[in-house]
């Protein structure tokens, strides 16, 4: 943590100390705050991003309305018929009128999915099949004690969790894996990626202060801003988000506020928004090596918080999980962590190593995992071991500079 607060000091300095002789690239001035104007309004736009986080917390909250038909909760994650459809999924009125979709852009970054529709499609039906089983499996059964084999309600101190037969917490691994397959996969993987920051005439247009058509931004401004709303798009102060870091959405504002109040963890929010901050004015000010390095330090601390929830939810679930094993009614708190924690590991498939177009994690490792919490015995998580939840816990950190304690605690 403290080499990337060192990191950008360094550049800082560098940018602001040397003379144009010494440092080839202009002076980059960056706000305290994420404010860049020209002529004296506002360049930054994101409400796209907005408009998916805000669809993404009606969908999970829906999942447990035991009310709600398979149709709507399909429809909150296609929104096929936006914009004057019959349809009105969204209890948010904006929302029903907007012509984005969470499925739109689920696994679907240049990086990592153009040339890859087979997975890209496959990633985008997973979530479908889950809403479909929290439907067809979980909802029939709402009253029902859940047991191996059996989807139902379990007891987790003063809440209830609803669970599928294997255990899984439906609403739960939908949402930690739209960390990665919407909001991780669209910031690392399309809008920070130096090919689509710089497709076509990106630069040059940014050299030459070309606007897109009726806007106030370059294209390329535009796209880090996209990239910054997956995180800070419902912040309480979009410009000045830290006040409120993890209190702003159920996602990746979230889980960075609840990594950066972990003493081991603390100040990888602040790295991040620097970054941010730092790639902006870089943009502005045509410092392109600039922008990429920052690229890098978000990709790497993003992909940080993705493993350390994996392996804390892991670990978490472990402490969880009762010393009687018979005793089927105390799995609740155990299987609520461990459907979180699948969720994020589903996610590590979308992180992104810095300088490098690759994920820490390959599909196969990932399947490999998701595969491991499942198959201790024939009923799933109600047969996990200790040691499966150490094994992968320390297969993650591993590629890491944290250890599954730091991460676990």
């Amino acid at each position: 943590m403290m080499k990337k607060l060192l990191m950008i000091a360094l550049v800082g300095t560098m940018l602001f100390s040397c003379s144009d002789d010494e440092n080839p690239s202009p002076n980059v001035s960056t706000p305290d705050t994420y404010t860049f104007e020209r002529d004296g309004s506002l360049t930054v736009a994101f409400n796209g991003q907005t408009n998916r986080i805000m669809m993404a917390e009606e969908l999970v909250d829906a999942m447990l309305d035991f009310s709600a038909t398979k149709e709507r909760l399909l429809e909150m994650y296609r929104n096929e018929t936006a914009s004057g459809g019959d349809a009105s999924p969204f209890d948010n009125a904006d929302l029903n009128a907007a012509d984005q979709s969470i499925k739109g852009k689920v696994a679907a970054s240049a990086d990592y999915f153009s040339a890859n529709t087979a997975e890209s499609s496959q990633i985008k039906a997973d979530f479908e099949t889950w809403i479909n089983a929290q439907v067809d499996e979980v909802f029939p059964n709402q009253n029902t004690v859940a047991s191996p084999g059996a989807a139902g309600q379990l007891a987790d101190g003063s809440k209830t969790r609803y669970v599928d037969a294997k255990g899984l917490v439906l609403n739960q691994v939908v949402a930690k894996s739209l960390i990665g397959a919407l909001m991780a996969d669209q910031m690392l993987n399309k809008y920070l990626s130096s090919e689509v920051l710089d497709a076509d005439t990106k630069r040059n247009d940014n050299d030459n202060g070309v606007l897109e058509d009726g806007e106030n931004y370059s294209t390329m401004e535009h796209n880090w801003d996209e990239a910054y709303g997956y995180i800070y798009g419902t912040a309480a102060d979009k410009a000045n988000p830290s006040q409120t870091i993890g209190q702003d959405d159920s996602f990746l504002n979230d889980y960075t506020g609840t990594v950066n109040n972990d003493n081991d963890f603390t100040g990888i929010a602040e790295d991040i928004f620097n970054a941010f901050t730092v790639g902006r004015a870089a943009i502005v000010a045509k410092a392109y090596d600039v922008r990429d390095q920052q690229a890098d330090i978000i990709r790497e601390n993003i992909s940080k918080v993705i493993a350390i929830r994996a392996i804390n939810y892991l670990q978490s679930a472990k402490i969880a999980l009762p010393d009687d094993r018979s005793n089927e009614s105390a799995y609740g708190g155990a299987f609520q962590n461990l459907s979180e924690g699948y969720g994020f590991i589903y996610s590590l498939r979308f992180t992104r190593m810095p300088d490098s177009d690759q994920p820490y994690f390959t599909k196969s490792e990932v399947d490999g995992f998701l595969t491991q919490l499942l198959t201790d015995g024939p009923n799933g998580f109600w047969d996990v071991k200790e040691t499966t939840l150490d094994s992968i816990s320390e297969a993650i950190a591993a590629k890491f500079d944290f250890t599954v304690a730091e991460a676990g605690s």
